[in-house]
């Protein structure tokens, strides 16, 4: 005979869509994604997001000036909006529906249905058991007490009856259990349905907003009072709160005992105060890491901390033209932090400053100054002096922590051959070419918090509470067919057949049977009756025969 192939039949285009569909809807599809789903998120913790530090990404463009415009090209810095993050989200919503949807369906079929028919032949079950007893018993007495156990067991039960026939009366109980366990894996699945649309949502009607707020300072809770701002889609800003929050004193407790972690921060505590704008009521409160603040609809965490030098410039005439307490951004564990002093008014030309601050200053063998202890124990500034355009009239916006010094002319420091201003707690100095004076006047403590809306973290938690019950309902509930079998001779013998089946493993089906037949025994007051035959037990998972 000659060779022979078989022609592949052609799926056509609808045929590829129903394959396309199956693929996408089925559980492996949907386990694969939400691994993808955790996968795709992990960038969000490498790099800062403009959506929570958006600071934090201006400070990583200048550290990395190369890697960050090509992380930015991706998205990296804005993760959980982006197109293959959002991709992945939407993808993974379809996919959980079409799995959940036909299985709902099918399990609300199996719920109304009845037990299935009692096979013919119970002892090809692995979990089985059987005994011949020489007391003459009806089937319905046996069938009712097994009745009456099954149910007992939160059984769904049906019995069948066969007619005497040849001499011989049959009936059988079927029961089974267990379909809260496919219950549960639907409650799970649909609860992680959930938990997307409340993010979704959440993110959608919610807002991040972060503020550094300088001690004995306020803010207002309105959409122009926040550093940097970030609102869902559908936000409104009508529906924030009216409320105001104060810094009263923050505090850090320092390691001071253990030489080897000398310096090291163990507790940071904002001392708040908020106040309602409707009531005036006013309620103090403390803000630590890990511990936010809940007010109104919000909930205010604590990010970052640092110092704040108040810093005064006066012109020549000893007129105040700019006095501010200007947080400096920490560079390093010993808080040495960066700041950044605009003077764009009020002196013969614009004046930019760019400082340093240490808190605990000390001089390296290369002559450069550097902070040892993070706490106020010698606290020093340093100025580097520019002056010229700032930038600040043509209306772009321009960030407070940075000075753009390429068309600006340099005064003191550098290559100016002209020291650096260098000023302790309470000391003034001279600017360079008579312009006026400059002052540290005192030091204080900055915090920087984040304002965080998200209506619908309460549905989050409660899905995530039944994402938890579904997923160990699945887990630990089994399911299982169990039939109970009587057969009655002419002669008055009377046997009885326990048989289960489980769905998935079930280590514990065998001394269940096992259980439920040495019951329905005590149950029909057979226990210790005379047995004129047996079959041969199945094995117990313990490896020891079962007895009669």
């Amino acid at each position: 005979m000659g060779g022979s192939s078989v022609a592949a039949i052609p799926l056509g285009p609808g045929g590829w869509l129903r394959w396309m569909w199956r693929q996408l809807t089925s559980m492996r599809t949907a386990l694969l994604l939400l691994l993808l789903l955790a996968l795709a998120a992990v960038p969000g913790s490498l790099v800062p997001q403009r959506s929570a530090d958006p600071n934090g990404v201006t400070q990583y463009f200048t550290n990395n000036p190369d890697l960050a415009p090509i992380l930015d090209s991706v998205q990296a810095f804005d993760v959980y909006t982006s197109v293959w993050f959002s991709s992945i989200y939407l993808l993974l919503f379809v996919s959980l529906i079409g799995c959940i949807v036909p299985r709902t369906i099918h399990h609300a079929r199996a719920l109304r249905a009845a037990p299935p028919r009692t096979p013919a032949r119970l002892n090809r079950f692995d979990a089985y058991r059987h005994d011949t007893l020489d007391r003459p018993l009806t089937p319905a007495e046996i069938t009712d007490a097994a009745t009456r156990l099954l149910k007992g067991d939160r059984y769904r039960v049906i019995r069948f009856e066969q007619p005497a026939r040849d001499g011989t009366a049959e009936a059988s109980v079927s029961a089974e259990r267990g379909y809260l366990r496919e219950t549960g894996n639907l409650v799970f699945h649909t609860s992680l349905i959930g938990i997307l649309i409340a993010v979704g949502l959440g993110g959608g009607f919610g807002f991040t907003g972060q503020r550094v707020i300088v001690e004995g300072q306020s803010f207002i809770n309105t959409l122009a009072s926040y550093d940097s701002f970030n609102p869902g889609r559908f936000f409104d800003p009508a529906n924030l709160d009216r409320y105001s929050l104060s810094l009263d004193r923050f505090t850090v407790d320092y390691e001071q005992r253990n030489r080897k972690a000398l310096g090291q921060p163990i507790d940071y505590t904002a001392d708040v105060t908020t106040r309602w704008q409707e009531s005036g009521k006013t309620d103090s409160a403390t803000i630590k890491v890990n511990e936010p603040l809940r007010v109104g609809a919000t909930d205010i965490y604590l990010l970052g901390n640092g110092y704040a030098p108040q810093i005064t410039v006066r012109d020549p005439a000893g007129n105040i033209v700019f006095t501010d307490d200007v947080p400096f951004l920490p560079q390093d564990s010993n808080l040495t932090s960066l700041g950044v002093i605009k003077v764009p008014d009020g002196l013969a030309q614009q004046v930019g400053m760019v400082g340093f601050f240490y808190p605990t200053q000390s001089t390296l063998a290369s002559g450069a100054y550097t902070s040892i202890y993070p706490d106020l124990e010698y606290p020093l500034l340093t100025l580097n002096v520019y002056q010229g355009d700032l930038g600040l009239d043509a209306g772009n916006p321009k960030s407070v922590y940075a000075l753009d010094t390429s068309t600006l002319t340099q005064l003191t420091g550098g290559t100016t051959e002209v020291k650096s201003i260098e000023l302790e707690a309470g000391q003034s100095q001279d600017l360079p070419g008579g312009m006026g004076t400059v002052s540290l006047d005192s030091v204080k403590r900055f915090a920087s918090f984040e304002v965080h809306s998200d209506p619908v973290q309460g549905w989050v938690l409660l899905f995530s509470i039944l994402v938890l019950g579904g997923l160990l309902t699945s887990l630990f509930i089994p399911r299982r067919r169990i039939w109970v079998k009587t057969s009655t001779t002419a002669d008055g013998a009377v046997t009885i057949e326990t048989a289960g089946l489980a769905r998935g493993d079930d280590p514990r089906l065998q001394p269940a049977v096992s259980h439920l037949h040495e019951r329905l025994l005590k149950a029909l007051d057979m226990a210790s009756a005379p047995v004129t035959g047996a079959a041969e037990p199945s094995p117990t998972p313990t490896g020891e025969k079962e007895t009669r």
